[in-house]
């Protein structure tokens, strides 16, 4: 079984302010919260928490992005880095679950609802 990624922006903050100095990126903060939380959650067999830099969505606050083989490709934005933890590992779970990736709208954990920014269809290979 192909592994499943979340990608999470550590640069990423929601507000249009400077950080402060010595505070951390909303993205940092969503991705240790997702660390703390995936232990028990999901097998890390078939998923995969990795960290990058830079999502290129910096307008659009803290950015995730989730993505497998084969599978659609779903790009979260403008996410409250605290609580929407919970609700992107509620989604990965669909996600995995799905044989093609698609999750309809109305299973979206409602924290993840307003924050979908596009569904990518997955490369045909």
């Amino acid at each position: 079984m192909p592994k499943h990624t979340l990608f999470v922006c550590k640069s990423c903050h929601r507000s249009s302010e400077e950080l402060p100095e010595n505070q951390p990126a909303d993205g940092t903060i969503l991705l240790d919260k997702l660390n703390t939380l995936c232990g028990g959650k999901l097998p890390s067999n078939e998923l995969e928490i990795k960290p990058v830099e830079c999502l290129w969505a910096c307008s659009q606050g803290c950015v995730v992005s989730v993505s497998s083989q084969d599978k659609p490709t779903y790009l979260f934005v403008n996410l409250p880095p605290q609580e929407s933890a919970i609700a992107l590992l509620e989604f990965m779970q669909l996600y995995i679950k799905s044989r093609k990736g698609n999750v309809a709208w109305k299973q979206f954990p409602e924290i993840l609802q307003s924050a979908i920014f596009a569904q990518i269809p997955p490369v045909e290979v």
